[in-house]
């Protein structure tokens, strides 16, 4: 038989805000990691180019 005493209750806990903060931070900063790669890989300006240019051997993309 099933009593209160044998009976375990398990219920869905809500994500803190704390957690979600958490996450929206590290979606964030990937998005940010992610144009800024764009930007220095693909963009065709050739000011951002010459500014980036060790950069992009250093990450061991061709650039020529």
């Amino acid at each position: 038989m099933n009593t209160p005493e044998t009976t375990a209750v398990i219920g869905a806990q809500p994500a803190a805000v704390s957690d979600l903060r958490t996450y929206v931070f590290l979606a964030i900063a990937l998005l940010a990691a992610f144009a800024t790669l764009y930007a220095l890989f693909f963009a065709p300006q050739t000011v951002l180019h010459e500014l980036a240019h060790d950069g992009r051997h250093l990450f061991g993309a061709p650039c020529h």
